[in-house]
């Protein structure tokens, strides 16, 4: 299978589950919610110094990584408010907002536009003589690539998205990684090198075709998972992983997966570090880094109150964590191993997270960038 071949099978296959089930993105997205509201103070920042920097008539805002659920129009409504306000404020007509929601062609955009008419019908409500009309459109593709015409986007976001890569890195066939779904601290150097090479060449190409679609002075703000340890093998951001290949050999040793479809996968996923982040966007020149923070989030990433540590034996926690990656990760796994294990996979995967004493934090990395 040719570079194109493999890029062209992931935008296929990968999307968040669809719905609103039980195993639904949409049911199990609670530490997504926490992460786009911790970002929201550099996310209202940036709108606002766009604003005042161009005064547009119209902002045109595109949400890369949509999915569907209820976080899809969260950082829309928060940025039209936030415009609306300062303009109220100021005694000024709200520019009109134009709205585009991408994401990868399998993701459910029928229950998205299916929540427009509530959406529209709510701001109507909430705003009263105040209401301005917003256009929204959905845009499937991937980000990794042009989407929109030249110079025609004002603000560009995008939530734990780009840890996603465009494919698997190339190489990596069923005896580099033996046993292993991702980098692993087993895993050869020539995995981890395969993996860096990967989230390189996708990151500049996304910030390349942003470059271009930008108009001067837009911006860009994006939250992606990371880790803050040099090693890319660190528990920060392998653990889940690595408890996941351990659930996949514990069905090849009972017969329900084969050995060599274990063998023969690998995640397109990468948690880069923020020395890496920042890396790229020097190397592509086209944008001013103006901020970069960290977020922690405990296990339970909003499930649950209080602090999460997997060996609550009377806690559910771990099975709540299970659906919430197998609302993510089903996809991929499923068109690789078969619906049939599916059940089986992710009970296995939530006792290995109830019987483990580790208590890793997943780390995000928020980053804003301006248009130079």
């Amino acid at each position: 299978m040719n570079e194109h071949s493999k890029a062209m099978e992931v935008q296929q296959i990968l999307h968040m589950n669809g719905g609103t089930g039980e195993t639904s993105y949409a049911k199990n997205s609670a530490s997504q919610s926490r992460i786009i509201s911790m970002a929201k103070p550099i996310i209202e920042k940036a709108i606002l110094d766009l604003y005042f920097t161009t005064f547009p008539e119209a902002i045109r805002v595109a949400d890369l990584g949509c999915s569907s659920g209820p976080n899809t129009l969260l950082v829309v409504s928060e940025i039209m408010n936030i415009i609306e306000e300062i303009c109220h404020q100021l005694g000024r007509t709200p520019p009109e907002f134009h709205v585009f929601l991408n994401d990868l062609p399998g993701n459910d955009f029928n229950t998205v536009f299916r929540s427009l008419t509530a959406f529209h019908e709510k701001r109507r409500k909430d705003k009263g003589d105040k209401y301005r009309p917003c256009f929204i459109a959905g845009v499937p593709g991937s980000f990794y690539g042009r989407l929109f015409p030249s110079r025609s986007l004002h603000f560009v976001h995008s939530s734990s998205s780009l840890h996603w890569l465009s494919q698997v890195p190339p190489g990596l066939n069923e005896t580099v990684n033996k046993g292993k779904i991702y980098i692993s601290n087993t895993s050869p150097a020539a995995v981890q090198e395969a993996y860096l090479a990967q989230f390189q060449r996708d990151f500049s190409l996304f910030l390349k075709s942003r470059s271009e679609e930008l108009v001067p002075t837009g911006r860009i703000v994006f939250t992606v998972l990371g880790r803050t340890a040099a090693d890319p093998s660190s528990e920060e951001s392998c653990i889940l992983w690595e408890l996941l290949a351990q659930s996949l050999r514990d069905l090849v040793s009972e017969g329900l997966v084969e050995e060599q479809k274990l063998n023969s996968f690998n995640a397109p996923y990468y948690a880069p570090s923020s020395e890496e982040i920042v890396s790229e966007i020097l190397k592509d020149g086209c944008f001013s880094l103006d901020c970069l923070e960290v977020i922690a989030l405990d296990w339970s990433g909003g499930i649950s109150n209080g602090d999460y540590y997997c060996n609550k034996p009377l806690s559910t926690s771990h099975f709540h964590m299970a659906k919430a990656i197998r609302a993510v990760a089903e996809s991929m796994l499923q068109n690789h191993f078969g619906q049939q294990v599916m059940d089986p996979l992710f009970q296995r995967f939530g006792e290995l997270l109830g019987s483990t004493s580790r208590s890793v934090q997943h780390i995000s990395f928020v980053v804003s960038l301006i248009k130079k």
